[in-house]
Formats: C-alpha cells, sequence, structure tokens
C-alpha cells in the first residue's frame, strides 16, 4: 500500500487540501496500478511561525513581500 506524506505551511482550505489528495491518488492509481482503496495520504501543515525558508519565517517572508507591494 503506497503512503505519501506531504508537509507543507498552514493555510489552504479544505477543498484545496481534498483535491490535492484525490489528483495524488489518481496518479497513483494510473502509474502504479494500485487500487485507489490502497493509497494513504498524510498532510503534515506547520504554523508559518514553525517554517523558515532562507533564514526567514514564513510570517517574515510574507511581511516582506507586503511591505514590498507598498
Amino acid at each position: 500500500m503506497p503512503e505519501i506524506t506531504i508537509s507543507m505551511a498552514a493555510g489552504r482550505t479544505d477543498e484545496q487540501k481534498k483535491g490535492m489528495m484525490i489528483d495524488i491518488t489518481q496518479a497513483l492509481v494510473k502509474n502504479l496500478g494500485v487500487d485507489a482503496e490502497a493509497v494513504v495520504i498524510q498532510i503534515n501543515e506547520a504554523a508559518h511561525t514553525n517554517k523558515m525558508k532562507g533564514g526567514k519565517t514564513f510570517v517574515e517572508r510574507y511581511a516582506a513581500a507586503a511591505a514590498a507591494k507598498k
């Protein structure tokens, strides 16, 4: 049974996450020949204060991007 774990910053809607999981499930069914019932997908979400890229938290990155637009 394929198990997929996705780590990402929090903030997507339940509908967005469900759509992503459906698309991934369909890709595994198509490419691996497994039944959809065998596919397990788990999303691990991190608060923007707990996720960093390039030495800045996502909160800091979004604040800098908003300030740059002004």
